[in-house]
């Protein structure tokens, strides 16, 4: 099997995912993917690719992710999984579309506006 690096993004986190044939090990960012990732929520989203296409442990998958937070990172892996898992076999699109994986989440931060506190909120208004 041929490598293939995918990329997946989420608000502003980028992942490059590498998926290989193996035992089911993830590192992320050369770390242990649940010390990376400590939160079970996060680590349960990530490997819902694996789980709807029923392929537990039968692939490696070497991560690099940056910028963003946990929750943007986690995201972006999970979708960058999902496009490699579609890139290995074209038979997992259609399990992978209909769990929503392999939509990407449009949501961006709201810029904050001036003569405001943030992007909604405004400075308390004093009628004198």
């Amino acid at each position: 099997m041929q490598p293939r690096i995918t990329v997946g993004r989420r608000k502003n986190a980028i992942a490059r995912v590498k998926l290989l044939d193996g035992s089911g090990k993830l590192l992320v960012n050369a770390r242990e993917f649940e010390n990376y990732f400590p939160l079970a929520i996060q680590r349960d989203e990530i490997l819902k690719p694996f789980k709807v296409t029923d392929t537990m442990g039968r692939y490696d998958a070497q991560v690099r992710v940056n910028g963003g937070g946990q929750a943007g990172q986690a995201g972006a892996v999970r979708l960058g999984i999902a496009r490699s898992l579609v890139a290995l076999d074209e038979d997992f699109r259609l399990a992978l579309r209909g769990a929503g994986l392999l939509t990407r989440d449009p949501r961006m931060v709201e810029r904050k506006k001036y003569g405001q506190k943030k992007a909604r909120k405004r400075f308390q208004f004093s009628k004198r």
